[in-house]
């Protein structure tokens, strides 16, 4: 019941209503006892005219209903519902490296990925304080979170495709982004720092750093996971490509840059996120809309009695209305 609503002491008045209804009931069955015992009907007929039938009790019916629905109002009815959040820290985090100019994703893939990380930035909503980051052989912060979601616009369509893939990189330069970011938060508010997510998207394993144990390398992509989960920020990881994607390096030679799921699965598996693939740009679209409302939206009980008070109100009017209308007079 505490659930449910915010004061379900109120409820008790429902107690009350229930000994009202119940009052004008033994009243009815009085009143009709009293008839009966009238013996002379012709008298009856005099003493007590016809009443316009059960259409006399609405007056009552509707006064005792809008009392029982007051009574539920003023307890403050709860209902799940999704608001906007007001505060919140994203980090977009973007490969860039070669494979990118892959185009098994028309136009291609960086061309794709831009167009559905603007789209991204455009829809999320105002509460959320987004930032940038791009990798390839390094990673770089174009845009620290900020709530101007033109700054992030203009770094995406500027950026450029560059050798390599330091993914782990990428993910410690995010972190440290989105820390500095917190403390500038607590230090202008009372509030602690705001929920933290980063959402990566790549086509690709790390290059760099190179090595057999991947789960070791210090500045690897699944150590910076763990470094992440460590501070309560999921990385949400985007599989962005086909298996078929190739790319020309030299000259009438085209190398396979085929999506590497397993690494990016593995990193949200480690960091507490969650994993997506996408093979279009219809599909990236799809999967950073579905980020943008859980990162943009959560879900909280709010209070819905307004309309059980326009209930109650009306009514109320209602039994009003009724009985100035059948008996000129309240019930």
């Amino acid at each position: 019941m505490d659930g449910l609503f915010a004061y379900p002491w109120w409820l008790l008045l429902l107690l009350v209503v229930a000994g009202l209804a119940g009052g004008y009931l033994l009243l009815l069955r009085r009143r009709r006892r009293d008839t009966m015992a009238f013996t002379n009907l012709e008298l009856l007929d005099k003493v007590a005219p016809d009443r316009p039938g059960w259409w006399r009790h609405i007056p009552a019916a509707a006064l005792i209903l809008s009392l029982a629905v007051l009574a539920i109002a003023l307890a403050g009815p709860q209902a799940e519902a999704k608001v906007p959040r007001n505060r919140a820290t994203v980090v977009l985090v973007i490969d860039v490296s070669l494979s990118m100019k892959a185009t098994d994703v028309q136009p291609s893939r960086l061309a794709a990925a831009q167009a559905a990380a603007k789209s991204f930035a455009e829809q999320l909503t105002p509460g959320v304080n987004l930032g940038l980051v791009s990798f390839a052989g390094t990673a770089a912060v174009l845009v620290s979170p900020t709530a101007d979601r033109e700054p992030v616009k203009r770094a995406i369509d500027g950026l450029e495709l560059s050798e390599a893939t330091a993914t782990g990189e990428a993910i410690f330069a995010a972190l440290q982004s989105i820390d500095s970011f917190s403390q500038s938060v607590a230090a202008a508010t009372d509030e602690g720092p705001p929920p933290a997510r980063i959402v990566l998207m790549s086509d690709g394993a790390q290059t760099l750093p190179g090595g057999d144990r991947p789960e070791e390398l210090p500045r690897g992509s699944f150590t910076a996971a763990r470094a992440a989960a460590q501070q309560k920020i999921p990385v949400s990881t985007i599989s962005f490509g086909t298996a078929y994607g190739s790319i020309e390096i030299n000259p009438g030679e085209r190398t396979p840059v085929s999506v590497d799921d397993a690494a990016m699965r593995r990193i949200a598996e480690l960091s507490g996120g969650q994993f997506f693939t996408a093979a279009s740009e219809a599909e990236l679209r799809q999967v950073y809309a579905e980020l943008g409302e859980q990162i943009g939206y959560e879900t909280r009980r709010v209070d819905v009695s307004r309309p059980w008070l326009v209930g109650a109100a009306l009514l109320l009017m209602a039994g009003v209305g009724t009985g100035l209308a059948l008996g000129r007079r309240l019930p």
